[in-house]
């Protein structure tokens, strides 16, 4: 879709409309099935048309993996990041002092996600979806493992060997990509947070304290660029097995999460080395 688009380009792009039982046959046809654990990336756009919007998406993942799996997505917000530190929107020192000391505390049932698209959106507040605590890069799950997937994230090291997606490594879980690159895979996060070569660095978060936001400082990583994402999933995908198919009008990657994880640790090393 071009940059700019209306509803009416989307139903133009789009040959039959998608609805709930098309996308399902769709990712059984890719290689999704019940009892899966599976993190997912997505753009509603990319799938054409949907009777149902973004309802009628998860709802077709549901009906797939079922109860007896789980469905996991990336539910950050980033108006919980430290306002000083913000690229856009960039605020005034007399701005960031104001947003520190008024910033509601974060609470995972109710503060939106940021920039994560609507069928994240609509996943967050799906009945029993559970959210993890990190105020800027919680994460959503459903299904049998939810709670173990959400439990026990750290604000230190929040993608890292105590995060979701350190959980679903645990699970041999999957990756499914719905029209979006590597850029979005934030499991290769967790290759960075397991070698000795990723730069560290600290950073503010506001943690709940009786109500409102106290801002501390924890350990954490510098992340690697959306440049060298793409770079590393190339390089994945020329190496490992990737299961493409469509999905709806996406382009769909799914993928076994530990071998991307890995693969990019490996790789992550080299670069760190050549650079």
């Amino acid at each position: 879709m071009p940059a700019k688009w209306t509803i009416e380009d989307l139903i133009a792009s789009t040959d039959t409309p998608r609805t709930r039982e098309s996308l399902a046959s769709d990712l059984r046809a890719l290689g999704l099935e019940a009892g899966a654990c599976v993190i997912v990336h997505s753009s509603l756009s990319s799938l054409g048309w949907v009777s149902g919007g973004a309802v009628a998406v998860v709802q077709a993942l549901i009906d797939v993996v079922t109860e007896s799996g789980a469905i996991v997505m990336p539910a950050h917000s980033y108006t919980y990041s430290d306002p000083a530190t913000r690229e856009s929107p960039k605020l005034s020192d007399e701005w960031v002092e104001a947003v520190r000391e008024s910033l509601p505390a974060f609470d995972p049932g109710v503060v939106p996600t940021t920039k994560m698209g609507r069928i994240v959106e609509v996943f967050r507040a799906w009945p029993g979806t559970l959210r993890s605590r990190h105020p800027v890069t919680s994460f959503a799950a459903w299904g049998a493992q939810a709670e173990f997937v959400t439990k026990g994230q750290t604000y230190e090291w929040g993608q890292g060997e105590n995060s979701p997606i350190a959980r679903i490594y645990d699970l041999a879980g999957s990756v499914l990509l719905l029209g979006v690159g590597h850029d979005r895979n934030t499991s290769l996060h967790l290759a960075e947070f397991r070698i000795s070569e990723t730069p560290k660095r600290k950073r503010w978060y506001p943690v709940p304290d009786n109500g409102r936001s106290v801002w501390r400082e924890f350990d954490t990583i510098d992340h690697m660029s959306d440049d060298w994402l793409l770079e590393l999933g190339e390089a994945f995908e020329a190496a490992k097995p990737v299961t493409v198919g469509r999905v709806g009008s996406a382009e769909a990657r799914f993928f076994p999460q530990r071998e991307a994880v890995d693969f990019a640790k490996g790789w992550l090393k080299q670069k760190h080395v050549a650079r």
